[in-house]
């Protein structure tokens, strides 16, 4: 309720109350709604000025920002730990599996090696956090591609592990004829007397006496190349084709047990002792071809000898006597 004010007449010796005027009020009000307008204005930019104190649309973006840099302290955790892990398969692959498989190592600057040619990041420039940005994307970027070079090596290495494992199963790695079927070893690789002309010459292979009939095994897996008594000097034999360059020869047979072209396992019997051919008694002639040159049998019998039994045949071996072919 407003209040109404009253001025003294001397002429009528009474107070008269005092009309205020239409103009003035509205002039008032003008300048109130003037006054509050700019004491807003006022307190906003003040409000806006004063440190520590935030609209809500700057909360909002502030908790925005702390939660993105949360999310890449995070990735950034996570790459160190792929990139540990990478790094010790790396070294591994290197030190371990491709030393076993007898394989070159990757070089670390292969491995390592970033992106040349164009700006891959052009797009990224321009931002406030454009160097943090591009960083990350650099290292995510190198960090994929040591895991391709890694994958594409440990693809290698899985292959290499089964030729590794085809290898083993096909190398000859037995004696031919078991040791109790043996009547002794008879004459082994190198210069030796011929038994027909008694002059000295080279034997290229490890002769085993046995009595007629006495089984013959494969001593690796393979396919049988040959068997026939076509080859001079040979009789009856049979060649199997072990792959990865190795042959092996049995010659001097009384019989096959296997055809040509037929595949056989370590320990597959495929013939018996004889003396066909260029022999003087019964007894095996062996062989082992590697890469199309004849090589020392002596080192192919980790198979199916002991130390003892190896050593006594090294030593019998070694004796330059007269050859049975």
């Amino acid at each position: 309720m407003s209040k109404v004010k009253y001025y003294y007449d001397s002429d009528t010796l009474s107070y008269r109350k005092i009309e205020p005027k239409k103009g003035r009020k509205l002039g008032l009000f003008f300048l109130s709604l003037l006054g509050m307008l700019l004491s807003g204005f006022l307190l906003l930019v003040i409000y806006l000025n004063i440190p520590g104190i935030e609209t809500p649309k700057e909360k909002t973006l502030k908790r925005e920002l702390a939660n993105m840099e949360f999310q890449y302290e995070l990735l950034n955790r996570k790459m160190e730990q792929a990139e540990n892990v990478l790094e010790d398969l790396a070294d591994r692959d290197n030190n371990l599996y491709r030393v076993y498989f007898e394989t070159n190592p990757i070089p670390e600057e292969q491995r390592k090696a970033g992106f040349g040619g164009i700006n891959r990041y052009k797009d990224l420039e321009g931002f406030d956090n454009s160097k943090l940005i591009i960083n990350t994307s650099k290292r995510l970027d190198v960090l994929t591609k040591q895991i391709v070079v890694q994958s594409r090596s440990l693809d290698e290495v899985s292959k290499l592990a089964v030729e590794k494992e085809q290898l083993l199963e096909a190398i000859p790695a037995i004696q031919p004829v078991n040791n109790e079927d043996l009547t002794r070893m008879a004459s082994g690789y190198g210069y030796r007397t011929d038994p027909f002309t008694k002059a000295r010459k080279f034997h290229w292979g490890m002769d085993f006496t046995a009595p007629r009939g006495t089984p013959v095994y494969a001593s690796g897996d393979g396919v049988v190349s040959r068997a026939d008594n076509s080859a001079s000097g040979y009789g009856k034999h049979i060649r199997i084709d072990h792959e990865f360059g190795y042959v092996s020869l049995y010659a001097h047979l009384y019989d096959y047990n296997v055809r040509k072209g037929q595949k056989v396992k370590r320990g597959d019997l495929i013939g018996f002792v004889g003396s066909t051919g260029r022999s003087e008694a019964p007894h095996l002639h062996y062989e082992i071809f590697k890469d199309g040159e004849r090589i020392n049998p002596i080192n192919f019998y980790y198979g199916n000898l002991t130390a003892e039994e190896f050593a006594e045949m090294l030593v019998n071996a070694q004796v330059e006597n007269q050859s049975l072919d």
